[in-house]
């Protein structure tokens, strides 16, 4: 599903799109991740932000940057 930028709710605020590059570069340069790196974790986990973000800071040994 695109995101549909004229809802600006933040309905999808605890996901992260694997399929939208913006948000898999975005979630890599948070956490110090490759693309490939984040895409993988993202086929692994699904793309729940939260455990996502565990699974970025046991990798890196570091919390995310925004």
């Amino acid at each position: 599903m695109a995101d549909d930028k004229t809802k600006q709710d933040g309905r999808d605020r605890s996901r992260v799109s694997g399929s939208e590059p913006y948000e898999i570069e975005y979630f890599a340069q948070k956490h110090g991740l490759s693309a490939e790196q984040a895409r993988d974790l993202i086929a692994d986990i699904g793309n729940d932000r939260e455990k996502l973000d565990e699974a970025a800071e046991r990798i890196t040994g570091r919390r995310g940057q925004a």
